[in-house]
């Protein structure tokens, strides 16, 4: 029996998406003597995702097999271990079955794991790029792609009367100019931990979903040591994160590959990115947070520091909103060249890190120079960031995978418009305020009474400023690398 990679590829109602993973995985270019199989485990589906599989693995000839889930409680982990137990054996079954001498020798044959997605598809030849990757060491337990999101086609590109107007756009291939500037954020956020990973050495603290390539006897060890039924654990939002935090407490290494390419879909609304984020930030923090889980990772350290990091942005643009309007207000405000430096900084940063994203627009790069962009974006995760760590501090724990899905399905929406709408409404009113009571604010006795204030929150604002300015000028200096996002 040849050796062979096997891939498992979880689908929970991915009829639109199965068909496109499955081509991306004929169209690989496979090591010499290497076999792949495939394995797409139909989850808790009411939909049309099997029947589409089994075509398009007969159509392409793919060695595929769909495993089919019922009543599956643990979503994705769930899924991810029905195909290990199938490959593997089920060690919590009754009657303690022994694999037959073919799944013994098939069981032998598996050489690599392909963990992936049903709503990725890999680059020609990144299955080649992974294998040769995890090959190239005896102590590597797993490399993964480089993620990409892939842009939405423009909505103007069909035709008005085209019959199947309604089904393209119910497809999700295109998107307006909102969704697809929106996409690029996202992609210009991974280039940028991409490439910060790849510069320090391409060790990573979290093989992603969407596509990795795993020693078998890594996911082994993970089994064995923890007395796991399977690689995968439910105990975190992000189970991807645990498993590989789990492989580099079993001394494996954990990599991402320099050249293969997985290209994923991209949340297109503000309000699924939310929810998507929210998931990934707060499992995260749970990991750091939570001495039950009994896992680490020498990324810790980074991790708190990136923390930090957030949580010192976001005290830089309230205070500095807050005393800006309260220098104003009063007629205490003067302007010092010497704040033109971290906009700068941020600019020139920016710049790089859009001209270093794969297929970027002009009007990207445009905007991120302008900070318009990189601005509002970092906003939107602030505000994430810090409902993550009210939720750590609340009693009450939140299904991040159900209101993912919930908002992906449309069950749920955001408010948006209702927040945009009580944001300028309070500008209005604190505008009118300090107009209405211009004479009072800019009297004296409320200036000296208010100025010592003034001056300690603006001199805690410069140091916080010097320190993000020279966390900036560290990037810039590392982005000055050849490594491609």
């Amino acid at each position: 029996m040849k050796p062979r990679i096997v891939a498992f590829i979880p689908a929970h109602n991915e009829e639109k998406s199965i068909r496109d993973c499955l081509c991306g995985l004929a169209d690989q270019t496979l090591p010499k003597d290497i076999e792949l199989d495939v394995i797409v485990i139909a989850d808790n589906c009411t939909d049309q995702t099997e029947e589409i599989a089994k075509q398009t693995g007969e159509e392409f000839k793919l060695n595929l097999t769909v495993l089919t889930t019922k009543n599956n409680k643990l979503r994705k982990v769930g899924a991810l271990n029905t195909a290990w137990k199938y490959v593997y054996g089920d060690v919590l079954d009754l009657y303690d079955q022994k694999l037959t001498p073919y799944q013994q020798f098939y069981k032998k044959s598996v050489k690599a794991i392909l963990g992936m997605d049903a709503d990725s598809r890999l680059a020609p030849k990144a299955l080649l790029h992974l294998w040769e990757g995890l090959r190239s060491s005896r102590n590597i337990g797993g490399v993964m792609a480089k993620y990409t999101m892939r842009m939405p086609k423009k909505k103007s590109l069909i035709p008005k009367d085209d019959v199947n107007y309604e089904e393209l756009i119910a497809s999700g291939e295109y998107g307006g100019p909102i969704a697809r500037w929106w996409t690029h954020q996202q992609k210009q956020d991974m280039a940028s931990w991409l490439l910060n990973l790849q510069y320090h050495g391409g060790s990573t603290y979290v093989l992603g979903g969407q596509a990795t390539l795993f020693r078998p006897e890594a996911l082994q060890d993970v089994v064995d040591e923890n007395r796991l039924d399977g690689p995968w654990q439910n105990d975190s939002d992000v189970e991807d994160m645990l498993l590989t935090w789990q492989l580099q407490k079993s001394k494996w290494k954990t990599l991402i590959s320099p050249k293969a390419r997985c290209f994923v879909d991209s949340m297109r609304s503000y309000h699924t990115f939310r929810q998507q984020r929210n998931k990934w930030k707060s499992g995260t923090v749970e990991l750091l947070t939570n001495s039950d889980l009994e896992v680490k990772t020498r990324h810790k350290g980074k991790l708190w520091r990136e923390q930090i990091k957030t949580f010192m942005e976001l005290i830089i643009r309230v205070l500095f909103v807050t005393l800006l309007v309260t220098a104003l207000a009063i007629d205490q405000f003067y302007w010092s060249w010497i704040w033109i430096i971290p906009i700068v900084l941020a600019s020139v940063l920016n710049t790089i890190l859009a001209l270093k994203t794969p297929m970027h627009r002009p009007i990207d790069v445009i905007l991120a120079g302008l900070l318009i962009s990189p601005e509002i974006y970092l906003w939107v995760n602030l505000i994430t960031f810090g409902q993550v760590w009210l939720d750590k501090l609340s009693a009450h724990k939140k299904d991040g995978w159900a209101n993912q899905y919930n908002a992906e399905s449309g069950k749920t929406s955001s408010k948006l418009i209702q927040g945009i709408i009580m944001f300028f409404l309070l500008i209005v009113i604190g505008v009118f305020a300090c107009l209405h009571f211009r004479d009072y604010l800019t009297s004296n006795s409320v200036q000296m009474s208010v100025y010592p204030y003034l001056m300690t929150g603006w001199v805690i604002l410069t140091f916080l400023t010097i320190i993000a300015s020279l966390i900036m000028l560290y990037q810039i200096w590392t982005l000055r690398g050849r490594h491609t996002a």
